[in-house]
């Protein structure tokens, strides 16, 4: 895709929305719909890299409550004409129909490449990718199981999204604290990154789920970024035809 002169490509990841608490989350909330707000006007897409909410599971016939103002304003955008993809991460990856019948928003579950004015993308939250965490790959596999699935839905939404919730709240504190940068022998994400350099070029890596926000060069001329998140940074990526850089909202 040649982009129109002007426009640009947006990525964000992270938002974990229900994190800390209500308070905590409506704020962020508030900001990020300010800041949707002030790209549409350039932005020929938007990719939102996972873990949007802290918890999602979809029912047949029923969602989390709350996050009013950033579903409206997806909404509102993709109703616009605006091209927005998302992706699900590790906890919002039970994300089954909601999102594209609602608002007309394909949700992604792998790794996608896309290809804008001849830069080769390779989008992905990045969860269970490159080596090691072998027994998140495992679980991952049993919770997207259609049959997982199906168990679940059994469960009343009250103790199902109870449940879920509390087994987000005994995972890692992404609202405390800061992740570190382990190296690159250590960063399974550059790792994935590399490999899949052997086999093809890919000129951007962009990925979300670890909490960074960093820009990291590859060989080959290739860079590897971390989105960040919107507990910390409110970081986000913007290709605009001709290069890709990180950036960080500062609200008006």
């Amino acid at each position: 895709m040649q982009l129109p002169i002007g426009k640009k490509v947006y990525f964000a990841s992270d938002f974990h929305l229900g994190l800390p608490d209500k308070e905590g989350s409506l704020a962020r909330e508030k900001r990020i719909c300010q800041w949707l707000d002030e790209i549409k006007a350039d932005a020929a897409a938007l990719y939102l890299v996972g873990d949007l909410f802290d918890v999602w599971f979809e029912y047949r016939n029923v969602v989390p409550k709350g996050y009013t103002r950033f579903l409206g304003k997806l909404a509102e955008l993709s109703d616009g004409g605006l091209q927005i993809e998302v992706f699900t991460g590790n906890h919002d990856l039970w994300m089954r129909g909601y999102f594209e019948d609602e608002m007309n928003i394909p949700v992604h579950h792998a790794p996608l490449r896309r290809e804008y004015n001849g830069k080769k993308f390779l989008i992905a939250h990045g969860d269970g990718l490159g080596p090691g965490d072998h027994g998140y790959k495992l679980l991952k596999k049993v919770l997207r199981s259609p049959l997982s699935q199906w168990l679940y839905r059994r469960i009343h939404p009250v103790t199902g999204l109870g449940v879920a919730g509390w087994f987000s709240r005994m995972g890692p504190k992404h609202d405390t604290g800061e992740a570190l940068f382990l190296g690159p022998e250590k960063e399974w994400l550059i790792q994935y990154s590399l490999d899949v350099l052997k086999r093809e070029h890919v000129d951007y890596f962009l990925f979300g789920h670890r909490h960074l926000a960093i820009e990291y060069p590859l060989p080959q001329n290739s860079l590897y970024v971390n989105l960040g998140d919107w507990l910390k940074y409110d970081s986000y990526a913007v290709y605009d035809g001709k290069e890709l850089q990180l950036k960080y909202y500062k609200a008006k």
